[in-house]
């Protein structure tokens, strides 16, 4: 319950900072800014791993076979 708390919080408090940075940014500089550039516990986006060579997934998920490679 006090993480749960501590998340609420910081909702409310991130999104005051957004406020305040956006009402003083220069528009012309920077892009505006959101409660997850403030907000401590909010989720980084990170783009998905992008591979060209879908066979090793298949050896993984479909033949069962832990990660090793075929020779």
């Amino acid at each position: 319950m006090a993480e749960g708390r501590s998340r609420e919080n910081w909702n409310r408090t991130a999104s005051v900072m957004a406020l305040l940075a956006n009402v003083n940014r220069d528009p012309k500089k920077h892009r505006p800014y959101g409660a997850s550039d403030f907000h401590p516990y909010a989720p980084e986006d990170r783009p998905a791993p992008k591979t060209k060579d879908l066979s090793i997934l298949k050896a993984v998920f479909v033949d069962g076979k832990a990660g090793r490679k075929e020779a």
